[in-house]
């Protein structure tokens, strides 16, 4: 039969069974479960194992983060993987760690300096560095105790943050590597740079909004030799060093290698020709300030022209004149204000909504400017991204995400490695008295000796993450974690970091490991987002800190709404209602194994030979490995959320409305068919709960442990599918429950209540049902027909006949005059569609949309006659 219950787990002492409360607490279950489970070390990977591996990262959280929903969400997925592949036999690792969060992490210990009065300069970079690391000993990293609240199976005796020893060794080793192969070089170009932060960020950690603004238009020389240029940045004129203009554009044909004069500053521009001007935009005419601009930046390298930078660091202006001192903002107004006075004005859009990068830490507008800075060249490196997945080395799932994948590996720009930051891996080049420039790797000494001074920058956060699958495992060292579990099986991640994140594992994964990817699949989910779709924020008002839910349903209830929510790549809604819910199932998980133990159920000895079971009992078996199989292909998928729905519907519809249901009048009646029951009861449940403890693990775990006196399901065996079908059972019990369904339909659409009994007759000869005579009466609540029995109601159903008595139980003539009136109705409405379906000047017109839709209606209709004639066949005549 199934392959479960009657093998003990090896090595495993036999735990004596208790009886289980009545009511299911979780805030007394999970914390005392989870530390029993870390206790006893069920967590831990050995790289010595001759199990096969599988291995999954954290995407590491933010050292100065706490868990929200899209930590838990993201947790529940990895953690019911994890779960599921140690039970089913593989050495499995899931990696703990923290990131260091360059940004993030300095900005929140210069807040705690602001409060003193302080800033970092007054620390000086030694001691401020070590503000931080005292700061994360004391206050950082509170999300491990709630990943332990939520059941994560992590190894915690793995756990790395990215600024530890080994991990710092690993950055070092690979920005010398890259390094000698030319892979990494320091040049001036324009960068992303934050006025508040202080430092360069990435492209990808610019965020885009729309913003309010002003569009300006502003002539530039004068009467022919003048030319219109329009901007959002007036106060980026003060840099500019030419006009450009498109090479065929025959109105400034005549300008092209002349000079004209840039107002307010006396100084005279060229105009050049340049094919990225668009001639049909605007005027056709782009001011050019190389400083601060990118596409501009690259004019001016094509045409030689000067680089003016006329902003610091604070986005001040640094420009001489009576400009210079103004903040970025008051500069633009005062000189737009200059320009209008001069009547350079020639057109003002305000307000003007225009899409403005903004720094995804502080929320501050950034500002292009010419740095000298620290830069990866990408170009080889994301060529082999693109290639691990396009030969199939490396899936996508699901599949269409792939096309987000390559858009931006085949387009990455070089990638801007250096933060002005104190915090953070400080890069390893050395500078001498006389240009010398060393990079220095990790077992290499740094160059002594008056002059030579270490580069000040820190390396990106993303740069030391990107290492993450294989540093954590010891790399560059070739110890036996990394043989044993790189690459890692598979990435679970949300598809919001498919650029920030993954690219950059895959770059150097491939890199780094001699062209090995660093995973075999990567599987994306979507983003948590409230009950209505919209997305949490704080400043929405619509945020949920998941520990609250946790407090008030338990860990179960959160885990299994996240999971039941969760397609893959896909966003997935969640409301408090879902989570209580899910705090209903996991009571009924708890109750209805209650009436199992309080009912004979056992998994002790073998499965009862097949012909001593009962239809009932066959059915269920057969519904089970189904199930089993079912899960299975779910898993393999990464179909969380029908994996999780076909496990709420097997467990609730089918074990407890229909199994335990059915088979309560066995249990009653007590005897060897009880015995039998009680046995397959025994193993449904036992089954059940493995296949739903990866998901719901607390849950679980107490009953499981409680029916089968074994250690913990989280060395259990992973059900397996036995093969076992009984389509006959199941075509038998599918007509018991036509029976019970339509009979319960019937009763509810004469008024009666759920428990009030009337006497029936049941005419089950010649058919499978009369072996579930007794169990029909039962959930039906259907009296034997007695003395005086008068079949009122006569309703025929799946090959058989039910005889109601209502009388006395209702007001027929009422019942039958609300029943007249609603078939009226029902055959009003299909002479309405058939007339519109049979319009042939109507069906040319319509939309197919619309036709569908009252072909809608049309069915329904009928269906709605056929019921209702049903209905009044079979009330008692008068």
């Amino acid at each position: 039969m199934t392959e479960n219950s009657q093998q003990q787990q090896a090595g495993n002492p036999t735990v004596p069974t208790q009886s289980l409360p009545t009511q299911y607490a979780p805030a007394e279950v999970e914390g005392k479960l989870y530390e029993r489970w870390v206790e006893r070390g069920y967590f831990a990977a050995d790289p010595k194992s001759e199990k096969p591996p599988y291995t999954i990262v954290i995407p590491p959280p933010n050292v100065t983060g706490s868990l929200h929903l899209g930590h838990a969400f993201e947790h529940t997925l990895i953690d019911a993987l994890t779960r599921r592949k140690r039970m089913q036999g593989y050495e499995t690792l899931w990696q703990p760690g923290m990131d260091h969060a360059g940004i993030a992490t300095q900005n929140v210990v210069e807040r705690e300096l602001a409060k003193e009065g302080k800033s970092r300069h007054d620390l000086g970079r030694e001691a401020f560095v070590e503000r931080v690391w005292q700061w994360k000993a004391e206050s950082g990293g509170q999300i491990s105790g709630q990943m332990r609240r939520l059941g994560d199976g992590v190894d915690w005796s793995r756990e790395r943050f990215t600024m530890d020893e080994g991990l710092s060794q690993a950055v070092q080793t690979i920005f010398k590597r890259l390094y000698d192969d030319e892979l990494i070089y320091r040049a001036e170009r324009i960068i992303n740079w934050c006025p508040r932060c202080l430092t360069a960020i990435s492209d990808i950690e610019v965020e885009y909004q729309d913003d309010q603004g002003e569009l300006v238009s502003i002539r530039y020389g004068e009467g022919d030799a003048s030319i219109v240029v329009a901007t959002t940045r007036a106060e980026t004129m003060l840099g500019d060093t030419a006009v450009a203009v498109h090479p065929e554009d025959e109105r400034y044909a005549h300008l092209v290698g002349t000079e004209i004069e840039l107002p307010l500053t006396g100084r005279r521009i060229p105009v050049v020709a340049d094919e990225h001007v668009d001639p049909e935009f605007g005027t056709g005419a782009v001011k050019v300030t190389p400083a601060h601009d990118p596409n501009d930046f690259e004019i001016g390298q094509r045409h030689g022209l000067p680089n003016l930078t006329v902003m610091d660091e604070h986005a001040v202006i640094t420009a001489h004149g009576p400009f210079q001192g103004l903040d970025r903002l008051e500069a633009r107004s005062a000189i737009v204000g200059a320009l209008r006075a001069e009547g350079r004005i020639v057109a003002e859009k305000r307000p003007y909504t225009h899409s403005v990068g903004h720094c995804s830490r502080c929320k501050t507008t950034i500002e292009p400017r010419l740095s000298l800075q620290w830069w990866v060249k990408v170009a080889p490196l994301a060529q082999a991204a693109g290639d691990a997945v396009r030969d199939g080395r490396v899936n996508i799932h699901p599949k269409e995400m792939e096309s987000r994948y390559f858009g931006w590996v085949d387009n990455l720009h070089d990638w801007c490695i250096s933060r002005q930051l104190w915090w953070g891996h400080r890069i390893p080049v050395w500078y001498g008295p006389n240009g010398e420039v060393v990079c220095v790797g990790p077992d290499e000494q740094p160059p002594a000796g008056e002059g030579w001074t270490q580069d000040t920058d820190v390396l990106d956060t993303w740069f030391s993450s990107g290492l993450w699958p294989f540093s954590t495992l010891g790399w560059p060292e070739q110890t036996e974690s990394l043989e044993k579990f790189y690459p890692n099986s598979v990435l679970v991640t949300g598809y919001d970091i498919l650029f920030f994140w993954v690219a950059r594992m895959m770059m150097f994964g491939l890199y780094a490991m001699d062209g090995t990817p660093p995973f075999h699949t990567i599987a994306l989910h979507g983003m948590v987002r409230d009950q209505f779709g919209k997305k949490m924020s704080k400043s929405f008002g619509n945020a949920v800190n998941p520990l609250d839910w946790m407090d008030s349903y338990g860990s179960d209830a959160v885990r299994f709404t996240l999971a039941r929510g969760a397609n893959p790549g896909v966003d997935v809604p969640i409301g408090e209602d879902w989570v209580q819910a899910s705090s209903k199932f996991a009571n009924k998980i708890w109750n209805a194994t209650r009436f199992a133990l309080m009912n004979g159920a056992t998994i002790e000895g073998e499965l009862p030979a097949v012909e001593q079971m009962s239809a009932t009992d066959r059915w269920i078996l057969s519904r089970l490995n189904k199930t089993v199989a079912e899960v299975d292909a779910f898993y393999e998928d990464y179909q969380f959320a029908k994996l999780s729905d076909s496990l709420y519907h097997f467990a609730w519809d089918e074990v407890f409305d229909w199994y335990v249901e059915l088979s309560k009048t066995t249990f009653f009646a007590g005897g060897e068919q009880a015995k039998v029951s009680g046995r397959v009861l025994g193993e449904v449940i036992d089954v059940m709960l493995r296949l739903l403890h990866p998901v719901v693990p607390f849950v679980t775990e107490t009953l499981w442990t409680t029916l089968t006196g074994r250690e913990s399901l989280v060395i259990a065996e992973w059900p397996k599918d036995s093969g076992f079908r009984d389509e006959a059972a199941e075509a038998e019990i599918e007509s018991v429950q036509t029976v019970v369904t339509e009979v319960r339909r019937f009763r509810k659409e004469q008024g009666l209540q759920d428990g009030q009994k009337v006497p029936a007759r049941l005419d089950l000869a010649g058919t499978p049902l009369a072996a579930h005579e007794a169990a029909i009466r039962q959930l039906l609540r259907l009296q034997p027909e007695g003395d005086g029995f008068s079949a009122t109601a006569t309703l025929p159903v799946a090959g058989a006949t039910v005889a109601l008595d209502l009388s006395g139980t209702i007001d027929v003539a009422a019942e039958r005059k609300r029943l007249s009136k609603d078939l009226a109705a029902a055959e009003k409405e299909k002479q309405q569609a058939e007339a519109k379906l049979g319009n042939e000047a109507f069906i040319a017109k319509a939309p197919d949309n619309v036709v569908d839709k009252i072909k809608g209606r049309l069915a329904k209709a009928e269906a709605d006659i056929a019921r209702i004639t049903t209905q009044l066949a079979g009330l008692p005549q008068e």
